[in-house]
C-alpha cells in the first residue's frame, strides 16, 4: 500500500478491500465450514483484549453470527490469540489483528495470511459502526475467514454485508484509538502490540 493509499484511507471512507487479508502464496484451501463445529456461545459473553496500550472489551454476538462468535471463544480458550499482534494498522481506520503467524517475528512478511478458510460467511445487515468486529477473510473468497479479526474505527457503510460482523467493542475504544495511533510502514505496524484475551461468560442460571 503506498502512502498516498493510506493517506485516502484516512480521510475518506474505506473501501472494503482494505480489510481483506494478504492473499497467501498457494492456491486458496476450501473452507471447511461444515467441519466446525463449535458448543453454541451464550448471548452476554465477553472478551477481554490485553495490550501494551491498555484493554478493551468484545461482546461477542452469537445470535448474528453463531459460528464466528463461537470459533473466536475457541481460539480465545486455547490461548491461541495470547502473543498475537495487532499486525495491520490504518490510523482512524481500522486495526487488525490475530493472525496465529504474527506470534513469531521471523514471519513478519507472511502476517496476515494465517489463520484463514475455517468458515463460510455469516453475512448480515448489521452496519459497521465505531467499534464493530468483524472477520478478516481473503481477497479472492468471502469463505474464508477464520482468527483473524478487525475493528472498524469509525463508521464504514460501505462494508456493511461485506464481510462477517460478528462483535462489537463495548468498553475500552479509547484503547482501540491508541493502537490506531501505532506507527506503521505503510499499513504494517512498525512495533508488535501483542494481545491477551480472555472469556468472561455470563452466569449460568440455577
Amino acid at each position: 500500500m503506498t502512502s498516498r493509499r493510506v493517506v485516502l484511507f484516512v480521510f475518506a471512507a474505506l473501501a472494503p478491500s482494505a480489510v481483506l487479508a494478504q492473499a497467501p502464496a498457494s492456491k486458496p484451501k476450501k473452507p471447511a465450514a461444515a467441519m466446525v463445529k463449535e458448543p453454541p456461545v451464550a448471548p452476554g459473553t465477553e472478551a477481554v483484549v490485553e495490550t501494551s496500550k491498555g484493554r478493551f472489551t468484545i461482546r461477542l454476538l452469537p445470535g448474528v453470527a453463531p459460528k464466528h462468535a463461537a470459533l473466536f471463544v475457541k481460539t480465545a480458550k486455547a490461548g491461541a490469540y495470547d502473543g498475537t499482534t495487532f499486525h495491520r494498522i490504518i490510523m482512524g481506520g481500522i486495526i487488525q489483528g490475530g493472525d496465529p503467524l504474527s506470534k513469531d517475528p521471523a514471519k513478519a512478511s507472511l502476517y496476515g495470511t494465517g489463520g484463514l478458510g475455517l468458515l463460510q460467511a455469516e453475512l448480515s445487515d448489521r452496519p459497521f459502526v465505531r467499534g464493530t468486529v468483524a472477520a478478516v477473510r481473503r481477497p479472492s473468497s468471502p469463505d474464508s475467514s477464520g482468527q483473524q479479526f478487525f475493528v472498524v474505527m469509525r463508521d464504514q457503510p460501505s462494508m456493511k454485508g461485506q464481510y462477517t460482523v460478528f462483535g462489537e467493542v463495548v468498553s475500552g475504544m479509547e484503547v482501540v484509538d491508541q493502537v490506531s495511533a501505532t506507527p506503521a510502514d505503510g499499513d504494517k505496524a512498525k512495533e508488535r502490540i501483542e494481545m491477551r484475551v480472555t472469556v468472561q461468560e455470563p452466569p449460568k442460571a440455577p
